[in-house]
């Protein structure tokens, strides 16, 4: 029974098959991750969100959010995304990697669009613990595109910090409870890209002051829409976290 309900999954998605989501909060299970809406903010603007599987394969997952927001173009509606079910639980200082890739496009998107495609990272001193709650001591933010004059939470601390192969500015700001850190490329849009999380996360302990004992408690990856239209393809995304001395593969 198990066995067969699997191949029929498999077989759904090789075949194109997908399935949507359309809830404010409303979650799918997607192989090693979850998708969900995630529309938090939708009361401070007019419009509608929808989110659609489209597969996955292995620890990889290809999904997309379709999206029409108006009203309150400085407030954030929603943040579609999907959130590993597996790289989390882990202290920085005990990361050796964390590789991830994701490749995304703007499939369609509206003039004077306001969205950026992020990761959302939160750290805790528990193993465990629920984004955006009293669990979160910090919040970090990867911006691989930020479109129509948005800005992080705080405000920029550094211009065009070398990290990985890229540069980044960084912002910095209180949230609630938690800190929040915002690395948002100084390049432009990074649409196809490959990294190391962990480069981020030594860079925060080295020169941010974030404790190694803090852990990963969850890796997000989606868009956060403020105004405009569009539809976001993610063809696909992956992340882990490699366990070992920081630097060193295990």
């Amino acid at each position: 029974m198990h066995f067969s309900t699997l191949v029929t999954l498999s077989c759904l998605f090789s075949l194109g098959l997908t399935q949507t989501i359309t809830g404010q909060y409303s979650c799918l299970p997607a192989g090693e991750f979850t998708l969900c809406q995630n529309l938090w903010g939708e009361l401070a603007g007019v419009g509608s969100q929808q989110s659609t599987l489209v597969g996955t394969t292995s620890n990889t997952v290809s999904w997309s959010t379709n999206w029409t927001w108006a009203n309150g173009p400085d407030n954030v509606k929603s943040y579609a995304n999907v959130q590993s079910l597996t790289a989390s639980g882990v202290q920085l200082q005990n990361i050796a990697s964390a590789p991830t890739s994701w490749d995304w496009t703007y499939e369609t998107q509206s003039t004077g669009i306001r969205a950026d495609v992020s990761y959302d990272i939160w750290f805790g001193t528990a193993s465990s613990g629920e984004p955006a709650s009293t669990a979160s001591s910090y919040e970090i933010m990867i911006w691989l595109s930020g479109l129509g004059g948005i800005q992080p939470v705080g405000s920029q601390i550094t211009t065009a910090t070398p990290i990985g192969n890229w540069t980044w500015n960084l912002w910095k700001g209180p949230n609630t409870n938690w800190e929040v850190f915002s690395f948002v490329s100084a390049t432009g849009n990074l649409p196809s890209w490959n990294a190391d999380l962990n480069d981020f996360f030594t860079y925060l302990v080295q020169e941010q002051g974030v404790a190694p004992t803090q852990y990963v408690q969850a890796i997000q990856s989606g868009t956060e829409a403020f105004e405009g239209a569009a539809n976001l393809v993610t063809t696909s995304f992956s992340v882990s976290i490699i366990p070992g001395t920081p630097g060193q593969q295990s």
